[in-house]
């Protein structure tokens, strides 16, 4: 079989099984990764781990659509649940400088200024 063949058969065969994430960051030419800056964003940690959404402010955002954007984000305040429901609780908070994270897309609200960034896997 043609290499070339066999390399589309296991995109789609990754696509069919819902693995976009890996396959998105393991092809570089095909996935553009834009960057955005935020002064100041805040990030929900659960027990089972980090929210996948993250509220900013202070963003400068780049007009083109792409599939991932890099954010590079001043600081970042981390607030760390006792379980994994608002009811249990905030334990701490903690404040991280200089993060840069991936994230599948956003959106804004002009009024408020706040972007909402979403599908950013675990740093």
């Amino acid at each position: 079989m043609n290499a070339t063949v066999k390399h589309l058969f296991g995109i789609g065969a990754a696509i069919t099984i819902g693995a976009l994430a890996p396959l998105a960051s393991a092809a570089p030419a095909a996935v553009a990764v834009t960057g955005a800056h935020c002064v100041r964003a805040e990030q929900d940690v659960w027990g089972s781990g980090p929210s996948r959404t993250v509220t900013a402010r202070g963003c400068g955002i780049p007009s083109q659509e792409h599939r991932w954007y890099k954010v590079e984000i001043d600081t970042l305040v981390e607030r760390h649940y006792k379980g994994d429901s608002v009811e249990s609780g905030v334990d701490r908070s903690t404040t991280v400088h200089s993060r840069t994270i991936r994230c599948l897309g956003y959106t804004s609200d002009a009024g408020t200024g706040a972007v909402d960034w979403f599908g950013c896997p675990p740093v």
